[in-house]
């Protein structure tokens, strides 16, 4: 064994003690993501690894949209390292979140900003989903209705409520995200609103708020008296 991997070898057991030591609030990205990946490939180590997964990103929250094939293109990261990074990044988040595993209830808007923030802020395109309630306003199912650019042809009532009947929901909330991170509503958006708050008036299910996710900020169309 050559000095060069000697050294690669110490190098990547110093994550480990570092956090044994000082703790893991003290050890940086590189070292907490090399501590994951556990194990180096033949030729570099695993904080070697932890920089080719890093040098892709342009700031540490972007690790939380990486992909499986994404992560397997990298120099050193296989199937199984590439499965480990995955299932951290969504324990953090659900950590970060309510989890429907749990009876999650609204009550305001703030509780869909506690359920969701975490989960829509950082994503890339536009999700549009909608939680389905109990009539003691427990969330009973969650559904994303598409991706992509919010217009008023692509919010279908008809699909929103046909999952509303077969849920036996009393009531639903509208939620959707804006990757700029500016939660200001636009025109397609209060279009929406008001042609769902017309619809739920026509069958009877109540259409109780529209609310746009930012980055760490939300709005409440509701609040807004947008419809």
């Amino acid at each position: 064994m050559n000095d060069l991997m000697i050294k690669e070898m110490m190098s990547s057991d110093k994550p480990r003690e570092r956090l044994k030591i000082y703790g893991a609030d003290n050890l940086t990205n590189r070292e907490l993501l090399a501590i994951i990946i556990n194990t180096g490939s033949r030729n570099e180590s695993s904080l070697t690894l932890a920089d080719n997964v890093l040098k892709n990103l342009k700031k540490i929250s972007d690790l939380r949209d990486v992909t499986y094939q994404e992560l397997t293109k990298i120099n050193g990261i296989g199937e199984a390292k590439a499965i480990k990074i995955l299932a951290v990044i969504e324990l953090a988040v659900r950590m970060h979140s309510h989890s429907l595993e749990d009876d999650v209830f609204i009550h305001s808007p703030d509780d869909v900003s506690k359920l969701l923030m975490e989960k829509m802020r950082y994503f890339q395109q536009e999700h549009f989903v909608v939680l389905y309630l109990s009539t003691k306003y427990k969330v009973i199912h969650q559904e994303t209705v598409f991706k992509g650019s919010l217009n008023t042809t692509v919010v279908h009532p008809r699909e929103i409520f046909k999952e509303a009947v077969k849920r036996s929901a009393a009531a639903f909330i509208c939620v959707h995200n804006h990757p700029s991170g500016d939660p200001t509503p636009s025109s397609e958006d209060i279009e929406v609103s008001k042609r769902l708050k017309m619809s739920s008036e026509l069958i009877g299910i109540d259409f109780l708020d529209h609310i746009i996710i930012g980055n760490g900020k939300y709005v409440s169309l509701k609040e807004m008296d947008c419809f």
